[in-house]
Formats: structure tokens, sequence, C-alpha cells
């Protein structure tokens, strides 16, 4: 059963890339968060603009043929299956989400072909995603995977320690796999003005009806890549990541509190390894 008093972050996420799939009290948990930031909705559209780069790259020179897309929320235009498959056909691709709303829906509209599935499940949930059955039973854990998790981080509290559930995913990685992530960004020392606006956005998020969205500096993001090497151009603005083109408008202040990285888990140098 749907609740429709409460809004959900996949829901608010949907009506800001365009999506029917939502209701009056997500678009109005989205406004209260644009009075402060007008252009806030559009940061849905940069961080899917983001992926869909992230994924070409991964499925096309990287050469990963499976991809594991955690948190990836309810259907949308431009789907992890499509770019990645496009550059591969024979890409496998799991989606996770832990609304049952969204593993529905995403059964119902993107299990295309045999290599894409959505299954019901949680980043948190004990051994992460990677020893889930479900998930291997579709992805080799032998061979490098692309893991993506996008707009995900940012939606859990402290306590939960999402640096140290990175840690687990990123130990358990295969060699020669990625890990791609954002998160929304308080610039602290870097950027006064951007500071104040990240502690105004956090607040609209925790009391406006979401419950959630922590802001977290740059130091608190590297650590999700701890054991992997940030590829270049490193942590950044996600514009400022292999951006597609030059940028067609400038870019309003909150389009900016928001970094993505992608890490890399290098195989042991055989060179370096010796026999007792």
């Amino acid at each position: 059963m749907v609740d429709v008093t409460k809004p959900t972050i996949a829901r608010v996420y949907d009506y800001s890339l365009g999506g029917k799939d939502n209701y009056e009290v997500d678009r109005a948990a989205l406004a209260k968060v644009e009075r402060i930031a007008p252009r806030h909705g559009e940061l849905a559209q940069m961080n899917r603009r983001w992926l869909v780069r992230v994924v070409r790259f991964l499925a096309g020179s990287a050469g990963i043929d499976q991809f594991l897309d955690i948190g990836a929320g309810l259907p949308t235009a431009i789907n992890t299956h499509q770019v990645a498959q496009q550059e591969n056909s024979d890409a496998r691709v799991i989606y996770v989400d832990n609304d049952p709303m969204c593993a529905v829906y995403g059964r119902a509209l993107l299990e295309q072909n045999q290599n894409t599935h959505y299954l019901h499940g949680d980043i948190l949930e004990a051994g992460t995603l990677l020893q889930n059955e479900q998930v291997t039973r579709h992805i080799d854990r032998d061979r490098p995977i692309g893991v993506l998790v996008c707009g995900l981080l940012q939606h859990l509290d402290d306590g939960l320690d999402p640096a140290q559930v990175m840690r687990e995913y990123n130990t358990l990685l295969p060699d020669g796999s990625f890990m791609a992530v954002t998160n929304f960004w308080d610039p602290a020392e870097e950027n006064h003005e951007l500071h104040t606006l990240a502690e105004q956005l956090e607040r609209a998020f925790l009391d406006g009806g979401l419950g959630s969205g922590w802001f977290r500096t740059r130091e608190q993001q590297l650590q999700y890549f701890d054991g992997l090497e940030l590829l270049t151009p490193g942590l950044t603005e996600l514009e400022d990541w292999w951006p597609a083109g030059p940028a067609t408008q400038p870019q309003a202040p909150e389009q900016r509190v928001v970094l993505g990285g992608v890490g890399y888990k290098r195989p042991p140098d055989p060179r370096r390894i010796h026999p007792r």
C-alpha cells in the first residue's frame, strides 16, 4: 500500500526528473526546498547526467560488463542498463532499492531483457549487497563490478556511519572494480557562501518533511573511497567531472553543493608479489 500522506526521496527525485510517479505531497516537499534554492530541482538532472557519463565510460573504455546500481529509485528517462547496454549489449545491470514501490515499478518497467534485474534490498543489510544471494545470482563476484551509489549516502545519518558502510563495500569489491558515488556537499571553509547555503538546505530537508539530506564536507566524502584510487579529476562538482561539453549557462549556487567521484580498486602488481 502506497502512503500518499508522506513524501519519499524516490518520488521527489522522480518529480525532479519530470516523472509521473509522484504525488502532491512530494511536489510540496520539493517546493519547500526550492523556496531557499529555486534551481535545486535541477540537481536530480545533473546527477543523472553524471551517472550517464560514468556508466558510458565504465561500460566502454573501462570494459566493465556488470553493474550494481544501489538506491536506484524509480525508473526514469535514461536508465543505467540502457546506457551500459548501448556500449556493450551483454552488460548485466542489477538495480537495488529498499523502497518496495521502486522495486515493483522497476521490475515492471526496467527488466527488458535477461541481463537486467531489479531487486528489493538495502545498502545497510548485513554482509553488504555484494553478499546478497539475490545479487550474486546475477553477478560474478570473481570479476570486476561497477557499483553506483548516487544520491544515496546523503540520506544516511552520521549514526549509520556511511564512511564505514562504504569501507565494507570497498573491501569486498573484486580487484579491477569501480565505485561511483555522489553526495550533497558542505564546502565548509572552502566557500563560506556555499557553506551557508548547504546549512540552510540541510535544515530544509530535515525539517521539511523528507527527514533526511545531510551535506558533508570534502574530507568526509573522501572517506567513501578508502582503499580505492580516485580517478582523475578526483572528487569534484558534478559538472566538472568529464563534462560532455561546454556549459550552456552559469551554474546556480544550489547546483554546486554536490560532489561526485569514481574510485578504482587497482589489482595488486604481480611484480611485487613474491612466493614464500
